[in-house]
């Protein structure tokens, strides 16, 4: 376990891997802070699961080492932090998260690129995108599902765009991988993945209630929808013991 202070961000380390403590008060002047040094900027909505993902090696550890922002999503993971650092740790709803960036880009008049989802389900994002943040520019879109020989075309209309953000949905293949294996022909600009974000924009798919998200049981309702997400109790507790083993047996 380790911490490494910035500025405005405070990065731990859980477990080996990177999570990021970002107060809600300061995540505009950390959104404006990547945005001004004209680089690529990968944001990861962190789930426990993915934290069990990312312990392996392999290309979606190395995507999240290299990612520029590791937020937590999970109530396991802040809970985790907390236990075994002292550490305060600032948990996100993913929709609210994307909320907050989409309105902090619009305060500033910047920009953003929708991919993913399907041709109804992504025009009826734009529509509400468009609605609710009027000021925010949305430089271009494609739909998910696309096919290979096309991926070439819209990786580089997404780079002539140079969009602030580039905000990825269902449909594209890989979903965060698929933003880590183009990270460079993507161009500048900060990068988001959220499986079901255009689902809930077009009001196809609810997201958790603050209540249940709160409680940290938003995850009942997910397997509800998928049953087999039951069985993610095991590597539930497996988390649980890797917790103490480190708390008992490994160096702060």
């Amino acid at each position: 376990m380790g911490t490494e202070q910035t500025k405005t961000i405070q990065r731990v380390t859980l477990l080996k891997v990177p999570v990021d403590i970002v107060p809600p008060e300061q995540l505009g002047s950390v959104v404006y802070d990547l945005l001004k040094d004209g680089k690529e900027h990968n944001i990861i909505l962190l789930s426990l699961w993915d934290l069990l993902r990312a312990r392996r090696s392999g290309e979606y550890r190395t995507y999240v080492m290299r990612a520029s922002l590791v937020i937590p999503i999970s109530k396991s993971l802040s809970s985790g932090i907390k236990f075994l650092t002292g550490e305060k740790a600032y948990r996100y709803m993913p929709f609210d998260f994307i909320v907050n960036m989409l309105t902090i880009l619009e305060n500033r008049e910047f920009s953003c690129y929708l991919l993913g989802g399907k041709i109804k389900v992504l025009l009826k994002t734009e529509k509400n995108i468009r609605q609710t943040f009027p000021r925010l520019r949305i430089v271009g879109r494609f739909i998910g599902y696309f096919k290979r020989q096309e991926e070439a075309t819209i990786i580089k209309a997404i780079k002539k765009a140079s969009p602030s953000l580039l905000l990825v949905g269902s449909g594209v293949r890989g979903g965060e991988r698929w933003i880590a294996r183009h990270n460079v022909a993507l161009g500048n600009g900060m990068r988001l993945w959220c499986s079901d974000i255009f689902d809930v924009f077009a009001e196809r798919k609810k997201h958790p209630s603050r209540g249940a998200f709160n409680s940290g049981l938003e995850w009942i309702g997910y397997c509800f929808q998928k049953p087999l997400k039951f069985f993610r109790i095991f590597p539930y507790f497996y988390y649980k013991c890797l917790l103490l083993f480190y708390k008992l047996f490994v160096k702060k």
